[in-house]
C-alpha cells in the first residue's frame, strides 16, 4: 500500500496560512458586466450560513484543489465553481443527472475517465473529479482561444452551445465575448454568479458573511491499496466511524471498493500511520468477505443475484465471467458486507446500538426505513447485504442497528446524505415509469411524495418532487 499526503504546498503559496488569502491572491478574471454581476451577488449577500457551511464542506479539499489549479496555472476563480455547481457538496445531484462537487453529467463524466458502476461512482470522488474538472475547463479554454468566460459558460451549456450563439453573432455582425451571446437563461446567470462569488471572497465582510479559515496545508491524505477492500474494515483500521469515512469517500456507492479498483482511501492526515500499521497485519483473504454459491441446475444468474441482493454485473466482476452463461455444479463467489450481526464495536458499531428486526410494510422504500429509525440507507443496504435498486418486498425482514431506544420519525443529521431531494419538471412524453427508471426510484414512493393518485395524469411542465439516492441514481 501507498500512502501520499495532498500535497506539500508549492514554493508558490503565499505565505498565510489560511487557504482563503492564497485563493484571492490568485484571481486574475476580468470584472465584466457590473449590473449582472451585482444582480447575482445579491442571491449571497448575508448568507451567513451558507457560506460557513460552505467552508466546512470545502476544508478536507480546498488544499488540494488550490494545489491542482497551481500546478496548471489555471485562474483561481476555479476554486470557487464548486460553490457555484453544489455548494462544495459531493453528494449533490441535480435534476438534470449531474452530480458530484463539480457536477458532472454521466456521458461528460464517462468522456473524461470517470468511471460509473454498481459499486463506484467517479463523478463523487472528490480527487477523480477534481482532476477531470480542471482536464475539461483546460480544454474549454483552448478551444475558445483563451477566453475564460466563454470556458466557463461552456462547462454550464456544453461548447456547442456556446460556439453556435458566437456564430450567430458574428453572422450578425455583433461582438462576440461573453457578454454580448444569447445563451441559455441558465448560463447567462452561471458566469456572473461565479464573478459575484468571487467579489464576496476577495472581501467578506462587505458583504456580511464570513468565511471558515482552512489551513493552507495538507489535511488528508491518500492511500492506495492493491486489492478490494471493505470499508467498514478500512474504517476500524483508521480509528474513525463510517461516516467520516463515507464524508471523504462519497464516490463509493457499496461496502466495499470495486473489484477492478479504484482501491484507494482519503483518511485524514493524523490518522494515515495508523491505518497503515493495523493494515500490515491483515491478511489478504480478510479484506473482503465472500459467500460461496454453490450453482443448481436451472439457476440463472439473475436469481442468484437477486438471492443476494447485489446486481448480475457485480456478480459477474466477481467471477470473471463474460455473458450469463454458468454452469450446475460450479462455484460462485458473492461478496457481502462484513457488518457483524453481534455488538461488537468496531467501525460504525458501538456498544449502546440495539439491533431491531424490521418486517417491511406496504409503500415502504429504503429511505422511509432509514429515516424512521435514524440511520442512513448506505448502513441499511450494507447490514443486510442489499443493493440499493432492488425492490422491498412486503414483509421482508432487514436488519437494523439503532442508538435510538425505539424507531423515530425525526431526520437523521448524518455527516454524508446520500438521499438529495431533486425538483423535476414534466417533459413532454414523460411517465410515472420513465421517471421512475430514470432516477431509480419507485413508482409507488412517486406517487407518495407527490400526492398522486392512481388516476392521476402527468401535464408537462408539472413539478414533482423526488427523494434520490445517490449512490443507486446514474
Amino acid at each position: 500500500m501507498l500512502a501520499e499526503t495532498l500535497t506539500q504546498p508549492s514554493s508558490e503559496a503565499i505565505e498565510s496560512n489560511d487557504v482563503w488569502d492564497r485563493i484571492r491572491a490568485g484571481f486574475t478574471l476580468p470584472e465584466g458586466n457590473a449590473a449582472r454581476v451585482a444582480k447575482e451577488r445579491q442571491r449571497y449577500v448575508g448568507l451567513e450560513d451558507f457560506w460557513i457551511t460552505v467552508s466546512e464542506r470545502a476544508s478536507p479539499y480546498l488544499f488540494h484543489i488550490a494545489e491542482e489549479i497551481d500546478t496548471r496555472g489555471l485562474p483561481m476563480e476555479v476554486a470557487l465553481l464548486p460553490i457555484v455547481e453544489s455548494a462544495y457538496k459531493p453528494t449533490a445531484y441535480s435534476h438534470g443527472r449531474a452530480a458530484g462537487l463539480w457536477q458532472f453529467i454521466p456521458s461528460t463524466g464517462q468522456h473524461f475517465g470517470l468511471d460509473q458502476n454498481w459499486w463506484y461512482d467517479g463523478r463523487r470522488d472528490v480527487l477523480a473529479s477534481t482532476d477531470a474538472a480542471l482536464t475539461y475547463l483546460t480544454y474549454l479554454h483552448e478551444f475558445f482561444d483563451g477566453d475564460w468566460l466563454l470556458a466557463f459558460a461552456a462547462y454550464n451549456a456544453g461548447q456547442g452551445t456556446v460556439a453556435r450563439a458566437i456564430k450567430r453573432n458574428e453572422a450578425a455582425g455583433k461582438p462576440t465575448d461573453y457578454w454580448s451571446l444569447s445563451l441559455p437563461r441558465e448560463t447567462m446567470q452561471y458566469v456572473p454568479r461565479l464573478l459575484a462569488a468571487r467579489d464576496i471572497v476577495l472581501d467578506p465582510p462587505a458583504y456580511g458573511v464570513a468565511l471558515v479559515p482552512i489551513d493552507n496545508e495538507p489535511a488528508i491524505s491518500v492511500v492506495e491499496l492493491a486489492h478490494q477492500f471493505d470499508l467498514a474494515l478500512a474504517a476500524e483500521l483508521a480509528g474513525i466511524d463510517m461516516e467520516m469515512l463515507y464524508a471523504l469517500n462519497p464516490g463509493y456507492n457499496r461496502w466495499a471498493s470495486a473489484p477492478e479498483g479504484p482501491h484507494r482511501l482519503l483518511l485524514p492526515l493524523a490518522q494515515v500511520d495508523q491505518f497503515n500499521q493495523r493494515a500490515a497485519e491483515v491478511p489478504r483473504e480478510q479484506w473482503m468477505r465472500w459467500q460461496r454459491h454453490l450453482v443448481s441446475p436451472g439457476e440463472t444468474l439473475g436469481e442468484i443475484a437477486q438471492r443476494y441482493r447485489i446486481s448480475v454485473s457485480a456478480l459477474q466482476e466477481a467471477n470473471n465471467i463474460n455473458g450469463h452463461i454458468i454452469r450446475a455444479g460450479s462455484d460462485l463467489l458473492v461478496p457481502v458486507s462484513s457488518r457483524p450481526t453481534g455488538t461488537e464495536n468496531i467501525a460504525g458499531s458501538t456498544q449502546s446500538e440495539q439491533r431491531f428486526n424490521h418486517v417491511v410494510q406496504p409503500g415502504e422504500s429504503l429511505w422511509a426505513i432509514s429515516r424512521r429509525y435514524g440511520v442512513s440507507v448506505d448502513q441499511l443496504v450494507s447490514w443486510n447485504a442489499l443493493s440499493a435498486d432492488n425492490t422491498l418486498r412486503v414483509g421482508e425482514q432487514l436488519t437494523v442497528w439503532s442508538t435510538e431506544s425505539a424507531p423515530t420519525s425525526n431526520l437523521a443529521s448524518n455527516a454524508v446524505d446520500t438521499i438529495q431531494q431533486v425538483n423535476y419538471t414534466v417533459r413532454q412524453g414523460d411517465s410515472l415509469y420513465r421517471i421512475a427508471e430514470r432516477f431509480r426510484v419507485t413508482i409507488a414512493d412517486l406517487r407518495r411524495w407527490n400526492n398522486l393518485g392512481s388516476n392521476n395524469l402527468l401535464q408537462p411542465g408539472q413539478r414533482l418532487q423526488l427523494q434520490v439516492d445517490v449512490t443507486a441514481a446514474q
